[in-house]
């Protein structure tokens, strides 16, 4: 449907919008002015044909829908912000905050600028009384559970992201469940190596809880599945491209024999260079974590044999339901585990 506006006369109607909304006129002189109740889902109807057609007042038309909502100020605290991942991660909360329904929501990004479990807790409780929650992808350490503590006494329910910090204290947990992830990523390993040999994992730190249980699905896989494999000791890369390229080198070099290699964590840019630089396309099945354009095209070239995804949008979106319900019924029993199925992707897949 296309509205003409090239002059006063063409200019969309309140009987325009109540076309296009499904409603009659009457519903959105109501929405418009306020005058009497109307259910949310027909007042954001409105609303939406409103902007749709260019309707002159829908900007006053969604202050209007929005005005009787809960309100939501959610903090989000990530890290690695110059990292593919965590500004997709960004941008997609952004776009969940923008369609969420039944709540004002509005969103805070703050970017931890290490692994430090200080760099995660100043962000944290810097957003005190500007927002109503906050989700993080923090360490799991001490430090962290006792800011959640102190955010909690301040009424802020916490969410952990990812990686479950804080356990017993937190909201809730949303993100994979990782002892899972790691033995999907050894099954993939253990199926795409033609022969037995040696598998190597990256975690990213000594505080990363989910990379811990992604090592030890790793481990109890091959354990019970694939004992012709030897797993090596676990590397700590520190989620750094350079500290992985070359440790990844050195594993290529002493290990001829080398056949899997999973980065439980960031880095994976460093691994995917040194397998590229060193070895044929699928001479050594290398899994990792997260569809970047870098892990994309390794894919493509067949350097990289599986990428295992976080759902970004489901997980924002439930993100948001579930801080809103945390907010708006007052803070709730700690809840448990929020696990997503994972999106995986093939070279023939992408």
């Amino acid at each position: 449907m296309y509205f003409r506006q090239d002059s006063m006369a063409n200019r969309p109607t309140i009987h325009d919008v109540a076309r296009v909304a499904g409603v009659s006129s009457a519903t959105v002189d109501r929405v418009l002015n306020g005058r009497e109740k109307v259910r949310e889902d027909t007042a954001r109807k409105v609303y939406e044909a409103a902007r749709l057609i260019g309707y002159h007042a829908a900007p006053l038309i969604g202050q209007r829908v929005q005005a009787d909502l809960p309100r939501l100020r959610l903090g989000l605290v990530l890290h690695k912000e110059r990292q593919a991942f965590y500004q997709a991660f960004k941008a997609e909360a952004e776009r969940a905050v923008n369609r969420a329904t039944g709540v004002r929501a509005s969103l805070q990004v703050a970017f931890a600028p290490s692994q430090s479990p200080k760099d995660f807790t100043e962000p944290m409780e810097a957003m005190v009384g500007r927002v109503d929650a906050i989700a993080a992808t923090a360490v799991t350490h001490p430090e962290v559970t006792e800011a959640v503590i102190r955010l909690n006494a301040k009424g802020i329910p916490c969410f952990s992201i990812l990686n479950d910090f804080a356990q017993g204290v937190r909201q809730n947990y949303l993100g994979l469940n990782n002892l899972k992830v790691g033995r999907l990523a050894a099954h993939m390993i253990a199926t795409a190596a033609h022969h037995s040999g040696k598998i190597a994992v990256f975690v990213g730190g000594y505080r990363w809880h989910g990379h811990e249980l992604r090592e030890t699905g790793v481990r109890s896989y091959f354990r019970e599945y694939a004992p012709q494999f030897q797993v090596l000791d676990t590397l700590v890369n520190l989620e750094t491209r350079q500290l992985t390229y070359e440790a990844t080198l050195d594993l290529l070099s002493r290990h001829p024999d080398l056949k899997g290699i999973y980065c439980a964590g960031g880095g994976m840019e460093g691994a995917i260079s040194a397998v590229r630089e060193a070895r044929q396309p699928g001479e050594v099945a290398l899994v990792v974590n997260e569809l970047t354009p870098e892990s994309r095209a390794a894919l493509i070239g067949r350097h990289v044999t599986m990428v295992i995804a976080t759902p970004l949008q489901r997980l924002c979106d439930d993100l948001i339901r579930l801080a809103s319900e945390a907010v708006t019924d007052g803070m709730k029993k700690v809840q448990g585990q929020h696990f997503l199925q994972p999106d995986l992707y093939l070279p023939e897949s992408v």
